[in-house]
């Protein structure tokens, strides 16, 4: 049983976050439940059985997500006692957060954190994606893009978002959340877009997979909690991309609105990529 330090409280998951000998990031459950505001480490052993059992149901070994050690605690005056707690996996967490009380406004953003880390090192394992160049990650997920955002319009409309006009509107949430402000034609000023340029199409890969992210993000949202009314759903979709910008500046990324703009469109690959597939 190995005995771990646990930090102070106040910290950001990123704070809190752990490295092992191989390189492998972890957290401490103690720590975890301090940050996501359980003052009672019993009501969050119920919190890690729902995710035990959440991790069995999606194939996994729990004893590879989730193992005991002891926690070191520091009190007053220096003072340290050690207790039985668990290291968890990031996809550990992920599961905990997921079965955490929802009325918590950090459990919610502890949501958006793992599953961005979660999708991240999904993307950086993933060898294929690995392997491409950054014109062709581009491509990718600009695609993905197009096609989750589908699936946000239908979204969207369900919730009550109906017209045009409206669904202008509602992206246009999603992305001063996101962007700290700015909507779309701030966006396209900010980078120096000419009018016939469109800010996705010169986006880099790391701005296109926040968005792509903040696309599946406010989709899972207005879904799952059966959000209705155009009020709510623009709410919704700026929430979402506050928080995701709030992991972005947690993990010390570049703000979107500061990343470069390649000056190569996202259809100008499209096209070259079609014109080599035929050859």
């Amino acid at each position: 049983m190995k005995v771990i330090t646990s930090y102070e409280s106040h910290q950001t998951f990123e704070d809190i976050k752990q490295v092992d000998s191989n390189g492998t990031e972890f957290w401490y459950a103690r720590a975890l439940a301090k940050v996501l505001e359980y003052s009672d480490f019993r009501n969050f052993i119920k919190v890690i059985d729902k995710a035990k059992e959440a991790c069995v149901n999606s194939g996994f070994e729990v004893a590879d997500h989730i193992v005991e050690v002891n926690e070191e605690i520091e009190h007053g005056k220096g003072a340290k006692n050690s207790y039985p707690s668990f290291a968890l996996s990031r996809y550990a967490c992920y599961l905990i957060v997921q079965n955490a009380d929802p009325s918590k406004r950090v459990v919610a953003n502890g949501q958006t954190y793992f599953a961005l880390q979660t999708r991240r090192v999904e993307l950086q394992d993933d060898e294929k994606f690995a392997q491409l160049k950054e014109e062709e990650k581009r491509l990718f997920l600009r695609n993905e893009l197009k096609e989750h955002n589908k699936q946000l319009v239908e979204a969207a409309y369900n919730a009550g978002v109906e017209s045009n006009l409206d669904f202008a509107i509602f992206q246009n949430h999603g992305y001063k959340g996101l962007y700290g402000g700015l909507d779309a034609k701030d966006i396209h000023t900010k980078k120096g877009l000419k009018k016939s340029q469109k800010i996705l199409d010169h986006m880099g890969s790391t701005e296109l997979a926040a968005n792509l992210f903040r696309a599946t993000q406010a989709e899972e949202k207005l879904k799952r909690d059966n959000i209705q009314g155009k009020d709510k759903a623009n709410q919704t979709h700026h929430e979402v991309g506050q928080k995701i910008r709030q992991t972005i500046k947690e993990l010390g990324g570049e703000m979107p609105e500061n990343l470069p703009s390649p000056q190569k469109s996202v259809k100008s690959i499209e096209k070259e990529q079609v014109k080599i597939e035929k050859k």
